[in-house]
């Protein structure tokens, strides 16, 4: 069983305020160390932080030391300001930008969940990063990337491709960096999605806690809107389904993502936002710890992003708080000195096992008659998923 309730851990997706992750090619720790002043002062207690993989190893038998230094910087920087740290590896995917080598890419284009020459360059790239990082104390965390699966098509896999690729790396990563939680992260179409290669039992039974993300522009907000019950919980939804799939009772769950993304909730509503959906999932028995996406917003001046990336940041670039920082600083502290406290739950059966089904994924999505049963219960406290036991 689940131990006895703690206070979650509250941190933030650093986006740097200055030049975006482009910024990685002309590193700056001084300004690193301005962006972690302002978290620091929300009472956030660490950073989910993204070096970028082909700028590391931009062909598969260089590892550049100069890249994985300037990364040790940033993670000595966030201990000067009392936060930990969790690395995301294979970026991969960023902002709506994918960032690959050149050596999987044209002439040499190769699918990095299958081709077993890039597994092996990715190998070598994750047990370096991860042995680097793993000597600084502050480092809680190694996640293979962030929302890895958001490279297929461009890169073919298959089920169990998409899971042997993770495990295999799970354990290469695990290897360098034994007293670090190695981690594994999607985003939700691998909840929802009947034909997508990425599967719900590879969150829950890969890595040493599950994680999610929780984007409302997902279909959720059009289920109510902004401010809506089904909008508002939708964390806790996938915390819970999480829950209920994962073999390990006591595996707890990392909402690794969550944020305000316009035009789904409007600026005048994020605070409300903020506060409403956190107070849904932060008593969560389940809950490990709460990540915002993102630290700061992303300079106008840098082009091609769709729009509602701009504004995510809970900082703007010249390090204005904005409504969503206001609100998440409230309820951290609220949090911190008043505990959290699980209720009661009542328990509503899910119509299929995402263990076992995953092409019946469309009968738990946002919308489905599933989905709005649980959210309609959900008004009266929380709601616990139980799976059928026939399946």
């Amino acid at each position: 069983m689940l131990l006895d309730p703690v206070t979650p851990r509250f941190g933030a997706n650093y986006v740097p305020s200055s030049g975006w992750f482009y910024s990685w090619l002309d590193y700056d720790g001084a300004a690193v160390r301005r962006d972690f002043a302002d978290l620091a002062g929300l009472g956030l207690d660490h950073v989910r932080v993204f070096p970028i993989w082909p700028w590391i190893q931009p062909n598969r038998a260089i590892i550049r030391q100069r890249a994985i230094d300037d990364l040790l910087d940033l993670i000595d920087a966030a201990a000067e300001y009392g936060l930990g740290v969790g690395v995301d590896l294979v970026q991969g995917h960023l902002s709506s930008f994918d960032f690959l080598p050149s050596w999987v890419l044209t002439w040499h284009r190769r699918s990095i969940f299958e081709d077993m020459s890039v597994r092996d360059g990715l190998t070598a790239y994750c047990e370096a990063v991860a042995g680097a990082v793993a000597t600084r104390p502050n480092v809680f965390a190694i996640t293979l990337g962030n929302e890895v699966n958001n490279l297929w098509p461009d890169s073919s896999t298959t089920p169990s491709s998409s899971t042997s690729w993770a495990r295999d790396l799970l354990v290469a990563v695990k290897k360098a960096a034994p007293d670090v939680l190695a981690l594994h992260s999607v985003f939700d179409d691998a909840w929802y999605k009947p034909d997508h290669p990425f599967h719900p039992v590879d969150i829950v039974d890969l890595g040493e806690l599950s994680t999610v993300h929780s984007w409302v522009f997902n279909g959720v907000s059009r289920v109510d809107g902004p401010l809506g019950p089904a909008t508002l919980t939708h964390a806790d939804y996938l915390v819970e389904l999480a829950a209920a799939t994962s073999l390990d009772p006591s595996r707890p769950v990392w909402l690794q993502e969550i944020g305000v993304p316009g035009p789904d909730i409007p600026v005048n509503l994020q605070a409300e936002f903020t506060r409403r959906t956190i107070d849904s999932v932060v008593h969560n028995r389940a809950l490990w710890g709460i990540t915002w996406w993102s630290s700061h917003d992303i300079d106008r001046r840098l082009l091609d992003f769709p729009d509602r990336e701009y504004d995510l940041g809970l900082f703007t670039v010249d390090h204005q708080r904005k409504p969503a920082a206001e609100a998440l600083a409230e309820v951290i502290a609220e949090v911190r000195s008043t505990g959290v406290h699980p209720q009661p739950a009542t328990t509503i059966t899910a119509p299929m096992n995402p263990r076992t089904e995953p092409h019946r994924r469309a009968e738990i999505a946002p919308g489905s008659n599933f989905h709005l049963a649980w959210v309609a219960a959900r008004a009266n406290g929380p709601v616990r998923i139980a799976l059928p036991t026939n399946n």
